[in-house]
């Protein structure tokens, strides 16, 4: 039960490929970061992942000049290894895409080589409140966790629930 001011509890529904497909792509993109963006359908607190779209890792020197900035949490040396950002033209491509298709970004996937599935300093400083943001823990190249976090009201991040749901239920 929530009360006013409280955060309500979000909901991730998605189909177990999806969840295979973000393992498949963080095991295969290691000891670097994957990334990738959710796409789907946003109703109240209930979002439902319809495509899983990896992408690439586009961090590079250019990158680590440009998030400096972003409350000092990119040190000179970060690398694919422990960072990862999707390339602005590409997130306006999906975005349009999406829009075509009357879906919408929903969230990003990232992983975490040798790191829990917990949001790091950097992650939370370039959050967006509504999205879903799934981080997969990939321990010596094999996943060994995968959860899912959303921003409160008051810019921290909250766990998200993950619910599994057979394809008949996606209306597929």
């Amino acid at each position: 039960m929530t009360t006013e001011g409280d955060f309500p509890p979000s909901i991730l529904k998605l189909h177990s490929h999806h969840l295979q497909a973000m393992q498949t792509h963080a095991e295969g993109t290691y000891p670097e970061e994957c990334c990738g963006l959710l796409l789907g359908q946003l109703q109240g607190t209930v979002k439902t992942l319809i495509e899983v779209l990896p992408t690439e890792n586009a961090w590079d020197d250019e990158t680590i000049a440009a998030f400096q900035a972003v409350e000092g949490s990119v040190q000179p040396s970060a690398t694919k290894r422990n960072h990862f950002t999707i390339a602005p033209e590409v997130m306006l491509k999906v975005q349009k895409e999406a829009r075509d298709r009357n879906l919408n970004i929903i969230g990003i996937f990232h992983s975490h080589p040798d790191h829990p599935a917990v949001p790091s300093p950097f992650d939370q400083a370039i959050a967006w409140q509504q999205y879903s943001y799934i981080i997969i823990s990939v321990q010596q190249g094999i996943t060994r966790d995968l959860r899912s976090w959303s921003l409160d009201d008051e810019g921290q991040f909250q766990p998200e629930e993950i619910l599994t749901v057979e394809a008949a239920d996606f209306g597929e």
